[in-house]
């Protein structure tokens, strides 16, 4: 019995070669550049368009921490009164543009006009808290009141421009 070997009939493939070979990213076919922009293009209008369904105040388009009637009604209810709050900010420029003058009692008045603005912000939104947390209790009986005073807090200290979503009342209306 003869037993003659025979060769695979080809030259053994190189390391890099063969690892080449099986190196094949299964997390992003191959696309084109022209794919790539237009995927980038889509991306970008559907963040848009996301984006202006939340600021509209849709709520499929909300992140969780927004969503629910007891929400809506708190932001509703916050957007239709005044509080000190939210001119906080602008207040906060002018003590800066304040403490730049270099008269020591001016500088003062100036802190102490920050300082008291924030004590009346926060004692304002204490009672807000309270009384959002009362009305919820008597409107929607069976949810939950965690975190809704000091969302409520949060929403009354931001400018009525800035706020997300836009406010969907006007100062002043009756919020039922």
């Amino acid at each position: 019995m003869t037993t003659e070997s025979t060769g695979k009939g080809r030259p053994t493939p190189k390391r890099k070669d063969a690892q080449a070979k099986v190196k094949v990213s299964s997390l992003s076919p191959v696309v084109t550049k022209e794919q790539k922009r237009a995927q980038k293009l889509a991306s970008r209008q559907d963040r848009v368009n996301s984006r202006a369904a939340y600021l509209r105040g849709d709520e499929s388009a909300m992140p969780l921490r927004d969503r629910g009637p007891e929400r809506r009604f708190v932001r509703n209810y916050v957007d239709a009164r005044r509080s000190i709050g939210e001119y906080f900010l602008p207040i906060i420029f002018i003590v800066l543009v304040l403490t730049l003058i270099q008269v020591p009692a001016v500088q003062f008045a100036a802190i102490a006009l920050m300082y008291a603005v924030l004590l009346v912000a926060i004692i304002d939104g204490v009672f807000l808290g309270r009384k959002i947390k009362r009305i919820i209790n008597s409107k929607y009986p069976t949810s939950s009141t965690k975190g809704l005073a000091m969302y409520a807090w949060l929403r009354s200290t931001q400018m009525r421009r800035l706020r997300a979503p836009h406010p969907q009342t006007k100062v002043g209306d009756v919020v039922n």
